[in-house]
Protein backbone atom coordinates (compact mmCIF):
# COMPACT_ATOMS: atom_id res chain seq x y z
CA UNK A 1 0.00 0.00 0.00
CA UNK A 2 1.52 3.29 -1.08
CA UNK A 3 1.38 6.44 1.26
CA UNK A 4 -0.45 9.19 0.02
CA UNK A 5 0.51 12.62 -1.60
CA UNK A 6 1.45 15.14 1.35
CA UNK A 7 3.91 18.03 1.77
CA UNK A 8 6.80 17.21 4.90
CA UNK A 9 7.17 20.54 7.08
CA UNK A 10 9.97 20.38 9.40
CA UNK A 11 10.04 23.21 12.30
CA UNK A 12 13.38 23.81 14.28
CA UNK A 13 11.31 25.10 17.26
CA UNK A 14 7.94 24.65 19.40
CA UNK A 15 7.05 27.78 18.45
CA UNK A 16 7.14 26.97 14.83
CA UNK A 17 5.43 23.95 15.13
CA UNK A 18 2.72 25.43 16.51
CA UNK A 19 2.74 27.57 14.10
CA UNK A 20 2.60 25.13 11.51
CA UNK A 21 -0.23 23.87 13.32
CA UNK A 22 -2.37 26.84 13.20
CA UNK A 23 -1.68 27.69 9.75
CA UNK A 24 -2.80 24.13 8.76
CA UNK A 25 -4.75 22.72 11.44
CA UNK A 26 -7.51 21.37 9.38
CA UNK A 27 -5.58 18.99 7.28
CA UNK A 28 -2.17 17.83 8.98
CA UNK A 29 -1.16 15.18 11.17
CA UNK A 30 2.17 15.26 13.47
CA UNK A 31 4.80 12.59 13.00
CA UNK A 32 7.04 11.91 15.81
CA UNK A 33 8.67 8.08 15.28
CA UNK A 34 6.23 7.32 13.00
CA UNK A 35 5.42 3.48 13.96
CA UNK A 36 1.59 3.94 14.05
CA UNK A 37 1.16 7.36 11.56
CA UNK A 38 3.13 5.83 8.29
CA UNK A 39 1.26 2.65 8.61
CA UNK A 40 -2.07 3.91 9.42
CA UNK A 41 -1.59 6.72 6.23
CA UNK A 42 -0.76 3.76 3.73
CA UNK A 43 -4.24 2.40 4.88
CA UNK A 44 -5.70 5.71 4.11
CA UNK A 45 -7.21 6.04 8.07
CA UNK A 46 -5.34 9.60 7.53
CA UNK A 47 -4.62 11.19 4.34
CA UNK A 48 -3.52 14.82 5.29
CA UNK A 49 -2.14 17.59 3.03
CA UNK A 50 0.81 18.18 5.39
CA UNK A 51 2.75 16.02 7.42
CA UNK A 52 4.43 17.95 10.67
CA UNK A 53 7.64 16.25 11.15
CA UNK A 54 8.78 17.33 14.81
CA UNK A 55 11.85 15.06 15.13
CA UNK A 56 14.64 18.02 14.51
CA UNK A 57 12.93 20.06 17.82
CA UNK A 58 16.03 19.26 20.12
CA UNK A 59 13.90 20.43 23.21
CA UNK A 60 11.16 17.81 23.12
CA UNK A 61 14.26 15.15 23.98
CA UNK A 62 15.50 13.50 27.17
CA UNK A 63 14.94 12.81 30.52
CA UNK A 64 16.00 15.98 32.58
CA UNK A 65 15.82 15.10 36.55
CA UNK A 66 14.68 18.11 38.69
CA UNK A 67 15.53 17.53 42.31
CA UNK A 68 12.95 18.82 44.49
CA UNK A 69 10.63 18.32 41.52
CA UNK A 70 10.55 14.98 39.83
CA UNK A 71 11.70 14.60 36.56
CA UNK A 72 10.63 15.77 32.84
CA UNK A 73 10.27 13.92 30.01
CA UNK A 74 10.73 15.44 26.35
CA UNK A 75 7.77 13.91 24.15
CA UNK A 76 10.46 12.93 21.44
CA UNK A 77 12.22 10.59 24.22
CA UNK A 78 11.96 7.59 22.42
CA UNK A 79 10.90 4.20 24.34
CA UNK A 80 14.22 2.40 24.12
CA UNK A 81 15.60 5.42 26.32
CA UNK A 82 13.04 5.81 28.59
CA UNK A 83 13.15 1.19 28.67
CA UNK A 84 17.19 1.56 29.68
CA UNK A 85 17.19 4.99 31.34
CA UNK A 86 18.73 3.84 34.99
CA UNK A 87 16.85 7.06 36.86
CA UNK A 88 13.54 5.84 35.75
CA UNK A 89 14.56 2.24 36.14
CA UNK A 90 15.37 3.39 39.74
CA UNK A 91 12.74 5.47 40.72
CA UNK A 92 9.83 4.74 38.58
CA UNK A 93 10.29 1.34 37.79
CA UNK A 94 6.83 0.73 36.23
CA UNK A 95 7.10 3.30 33.39
CA UNK A 96 10.46 1.48 32.50
CA UNK A 97 8.83 -1.97 32.51
CA UNK A 98 6.05 -1.00 30.77
CA UNK A 99 7.74 0.60 27.69
CA UNK A 100 9.89 -2.12 27.60
CA UNK A 101 6.87 -4.46 26.50
CA UNK A 102 6.19 -2.03 23.29
CA UNK A 103 6.22 -3.96 20.30
CA UNK A 104 9.88 -4.79 19.57
CA UNK A 105 13.46 -3.32 20.24
CA UNK A 106 13.55 -1.86 16.42
CA UNK A 107 10.26 -0.09 16.90
CA UNK A 108 11.22 0.89 20.25
CA UNK A 109 14.02 2.91 18.87
CA UNK A 110 11.50 5.18 16.82
CA UNK A 111 8.37 5.59 18.59
CA UNK A 112 8.25 7.81 21.26
CA UNK A 113 6.92 8.64 24.77
CA UNK A 114 4.23 11.06 23.35
CA UNK A 115 3.30 8.82 20.49
CA UNK A 116 2.41 5.79 22.72
CA UNK A 117 0.53 8.85 24.63
CA UNK A 118 -1.24 10.01 21.30
CA UNK A 119 -1.64 6.74 19.98
CA UNK A 120 -4.82 6.42 18.07
CA UNK A 121 -7.81 4.28 19.29
CA UNK A 122 -8.06 0.64 17.67
CA UNK A 123 -10.52 -1.50 16.15
CA UNK A 124 -11.09 -4.82 14.49
CA UNK A 125 -13.12 -2.76 12.05
CA UNK A 126 -11.34 0.39 11.72
CA UNK A 127 -7.83 -0.62 11.58
CA UNK A 128 -8.26 -2.03 8.15
CA UNK A 129 -7.31 -1.10 4.71
CA UNK A 130 -9.61 1.29 2.49
CA UNK A 131 -10.82 -2.32 0.51
CA UNK A 132 -11.78 -3.91 3.42
CA UNK A 133 -13.50 -0.87 5.25
CA UNK A 134 -15.10 -0.46 2.33
CA UNK A 135 -16.89 -3.56 1.90
CA UNK A 136 -18.13 -3.16 5.34
CA UNK A 137 -19.88 0.00 4.97
CA UNK A 138 -16.93 1.68 7.04
CA UNK A 139 -17.77 3.17 10.43
CA UNK A 140 -18.14 6.20 12.75
CA UNK A 141 -14.41 6.52 13.66
CA UNK A 142 -13.70 7.06 9.73
CA UNK A 143 -15.92 7.51 6.94
CA UNK A 144 -19.68 6.13 8.29
CA UNK A 145 -22.25 6.46 10.66
CA UNK A 146 -22.24 3.02 12.22
CA UNK A 147 -20.38 1.31 14.92
CA UNK A 148 -20.06 -2.43 14.22
CA UNK A 149 -18.79 -2.94 17.75
CA UNK A 150 -22.13 -1.68 19.14
CA UNK A 151 -24.58 -1.82 16.56
CA UNK A 152 -27.20 0.87 16.85
CA UNK A 153 -24.95 3.10 19.28
CA UNK A 154 -23.72 6.55 18.58
CA UNK A 155 -20.65 6.22 20.49
CA UNK A 156 -17.50 4.85 18.86
CA UNK A 157 -16.20 2.47 21.12
CA UNK A 158 -12.54 1.98 19.35
CA UNK A 159 -10.02 1.08 22.34
CA UNK A 160 -7.18 2.59 23.97
CA UNK A 161 -4.10 0.40 23.43
CA UNK A 162 -1.07 2.38 24.78
CA UNK A 163 1.36 0.55 27.01
CA UNK A 164 2.57 3.54 28.70
CA UNK A 165 -0.16 5.32 29.86
CA UNK A 166 -1.18 3.15 32.32
CA UNK A 167 1.79 3.35 33.99
CA UNK A 168 2.11 7.14 33.73
CA UNK A 169 -1.59 7.62 35.41
CA UNK A 170 -0.40 5.29 38.54
CA UNK A 171 2.18 7.53 38.53
CA UNK A 172 0.09 10.73 38.52
CA UNK A 173 2.03 11.91 35.65
CA UNK A 174 1.01 15.61 34.02
CA UNK A 175 1.89 16.50 30.61
CA UNK A 176 2.46 20.14 28.73
CA UNK A 177 0.45 21.03 25.47
CA UNK A 178 1.64 24.34 23.95
CA UNK A 179 -0.35 26.25 21.69
CA UNK A 180 -0.09 29.80 20.10
CA UNK A 181 -1.49 31.26 22.95
CA UNK A 182 1.23 29.92 25.06
CA UNK A 183 1.60 26.82 27.44
CA UNK A 184 -0.59 24.82 29.67
CA UNK A 185 -0.40 21.48 31.94
CA UNK A 186 -2.86 19.20 33.07
CA UNK A 187 -3.21 15.85 34.57
CA UNK A 188 -2.75 12.52 32.28
CA UNK A 189 -5.79 11.27 33.27
CA UNK A 190 -7.99 14.95 31.96
CA UNK A 191 -6.10 14.05 28.89
CA UNK A 192 -8.59 11.10 27.93
CA UNK A 193 -12.39 11.43 26.65
CA UNK A 194 -13.30 8.08 26.86
CA UNK A 195 -14.81 8.52 23.83
CA UNK A 196 -13.25 6.12 20.36
CA UNK A 197 -13.00 8.54 17.63
CA UNK A 198 -12.36 11.81 19.78
CA UNK A 199 -10.28 10.21 22.07
CA UNK A 200 -8.42 13.43 23.61
CA UNK A 201 -7.87 16.92 24.65
CA UNK A 202 -5.71 18.22 22.16
CA UNK A 203 -6.77 20.85 19.82
CA UNK A 204 -5.77 20.87 15.97
CA UNK A 205 -3.41 23.79 16.40
CA UNK A 206 -1.90 22.04 20.07
CA UNK A 207 1.61 20.13 20.74
CA UNK A 208 2.14 17.85 23.36
CA UNK A 209 5.52 19.06 24.60
CA UNK A 210 6.35 17.22 27.97
CA UNK A 211 5.54 14.83 29.98
CA UNK A 212 6.51 15.00 34.14
CA UNK A 213 6.36 12.94 37.18
CA UNK A 214 6.18 13.84 40.60
CA UNK A 215 8.31 13.60 42.89
CA UNK A 216 6.06 12.07 45.43
CA UNK A 217 5.31 9.22 43.03
CA UNK A 218 8.88 8.55 42.64
CA UNK A 219 10.08 4.88 44.55
CA UNK A 220 7.09 2.74 44.43
CA UNK A 221 7.45 -0.43 43.52
CA UNK A 222 5.75 -1.18 40.59
CA UNK A 223 5.18 -4.18 37.82
CA UNK A 224 2.98 -4.18 34.33
CA UNK A 225 1.37 -7.25 32.78
CA UNK A 226 0.10 -7.31 29.12
CA UNK A 227 -1.55 -9.56 27.20
CA UNK A 228 -0.95 -9.99 23.46
CA UNK A 229 -1.49 -12.69 20.96
CA UNK A 230 2.00 -12.89 19.31
CA UNK A 231 4.98 -11.43 22.30
CA UNK A 232 7.55 -9.41 19.98
CA UNK A 233 5.37 -7.18 18.41
CA UNK A 234 1.02 -6.78 18.76
CA UNK A 235 -0.84 -4.25 21.13
CA UNK A 236 -1.95 -4.82 24.22
CA UNK A 237 -5.29 -6.54 24.38
CA UNK A 238 -5.22 -6.34 27.73
CA UNK A 239 -2.83 -4.47 30.01
CA UNK A 240 -2.39 -3.57 33.93
CA UNK A 241 -0.03 -1.20 36.09
CA UNK A 242 0.00 -1.66 39.82
CA UNK A 243 2.35 0.53 42.07
CA UNK A 244 2.69 0.34 45.54
CA UNK A 245 4.11 1.95 48.52
CA UNK A 246 5.04 -0.53 51.42
CA UNK A 247 5.14 0.95 55.26
CA UNK A 248 6.24 -1.97 57.91
CA UNK A 249 5.01 -4.29 56.08
CA UNK A 250 1.63 -2.71 54.90
CA UNK A 251 0.58 -1.25 51.83
CA UNK A 252 0.78 2.66 52.27
CA UNK A 253 -0.62 4.12 49.20
CA UNK A 254 -1.28 2.05 45.64
CA UNK A 255 -2.81 2.83 42.27
CA UNK A 256 -4.28 0.75 39.59
CA UNK A 257 -4.86 1.41 36.15
CA UNK A 258 -5.75 -0.50 33.05
CA UNK A 259 -5.44 -0.18 29.26
CA UNK A 260 -6.72 -1.95 25.91
CA UNK A 261 -9.84 -2.30 27.59
CA UNK A 262 -11.47 0.73 27.15
CA UNK A 263 -11.58 3.27 24.66
CA UNK A 264 -9.35 5.49 27.52
CA UNK A 265 -6.70 4.32 29.83
CA UNK A 266 -8.27 4.37 33.05
CA UNK A 267 -7.41 4.12 36.99
CA UNK A 268 -9.03 1.75 38.77
CA UNK A 269 -11.70 3.61 41.31
CA UNK A 270 -11.56 1.84 44.81
CA UNK A 271 -8.26 0.19 44.40
CA UNK A 272 -6.00 2.47 46.57
CA UNK A 273 -8.53 2.22 49.52
CA UNK A 274 -8.94 -1.64 49.25
CA UNK A 275 -4.91 -2.00 49.35
CA UNK A 276 -3.87 1.03 52.04
CA UNK A 277 -3.41 -0.20 55.10
CA UNK A 278 -3.52 -3.71 54.30
CA UNK A 279 -0.69 -6.74 53.65
CA UNK A 280 -0.48 -8.19 50.35
CA UNK A 281 -2.39 -11.23 50.14
CA UNK A 282 -3.50 -13.90 47.85
CA UNK A 283 -7.26 -13.09 49.22
CA UNK A 284 -6.62 -9.36 49.14
CA UNK A 285 -4.72 -9.54 45.44
CA UNK A 286 -8.34 -11.74 44.31
CA UNK A 287 -10.69 -8.94 45.59
CA UNK A 288 -8.41 -6.16 43.63
CA UNK A 289 -8.70 -8.57 40.52
CA UNK A 290 -12.13 -8.86 40.75
CA UNK A 291 -12.74 -4.87 40.91
CA UNK A 292 -10.19 -4.39 37.64
CA UNK A 293 -12.51 -7.22 36.16
CA UNK A 294 -15.61 -4.76 36.89
CA UNK A 295 -13.55 -1.38 35.59
CA UNK A 296 -12.70 -3.25 32.37
CA UNK A 297 -15.41 -2.39 29.80
CA UNK A 298 -14.02 -4.33 26.95
CA UNK A 299 -16.10 -4.94 23.31
CA UNK A 300 -15.67 -6.98 20.82
CA UNK A 301 -12.86 -4.68 19.28
CA UNK A 302 -10.33 -7.36 18.61
CA UNK A 303 -9.89 -11.61 17.95
CA UNK A 304 -10.11 -12.25 21.40
CA UNK A 305 -13.69 -12.64 22.81
CA UNK A 306 -14.81 -9.56 25.62
CA UNK A 307 -14.89 -12.32 28.05
CA UNK A 308 -11.56 -13.62 27.96
CA UNK A 309 -9.83 -10.45 27.61
CA UNK A 310 -11.75 -9.01 31.44
CA UNK A 311 -10.84 -12.50 32.79
CA UNK A 312 -6.91 -11.48 32.20
CA UNK A 313 -7.80 -8.43 33.81
CA UNK A 314 -8.53 -10.31 37.06
CA UNK A 315 -5.78 -12.65 36.49
CA UNK A 316 -2.79 -9.99 35.50
CA UNK A 317 -4.21 -7.66 38.69
CA UNK A 318 -3.83 -10.47 40.75
CA UNK A 319 -0.12 -11.73 39.34
CA UNK A 320 0.89 -8.05 39.56
CA UNK A 321 -0.13 -7.38 43.20
CA UNK A 322 1.29 -10.80 44.35
CA UNK A 323 4.63 -10.36 42.17
CA UNK A 324 5.22 -6.77 44.35
CA UNK A 325 4.23 -8.43 47.69
CA UNK A 326 7.04 -11.26 46.86
CA UNK A 327 9.64 -9.05 45.79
Amino acid sequence: MSLPQFRLLRPRSVEEAVGYLATHASNIRVLAGGTDLIPSMRQKLFEPEYVLDVRRIAELQGIRPQRGVGVEIGVLTTLNAIEHSDFLRKHYPVLTEAAATVASPVLRNMGTIGGNICLDTRCLWYNQSLTWRKACGFCIKKNGDLCHVAPGGTKCWAVFSGDTPPALLCLNAEVEIASPSGARRLPLREFYTGIGDDYRKLQPNELLTRVFLPESSADYRGVYRKLRVRGSIDYPLAGVAVVVKRSDGHVSDARLALTAVNPAPVLVKGASAMLSGKTMTEELADKVGDLAARTAKPLTTSALTPEYRREMIRVFTRRAILAIANN
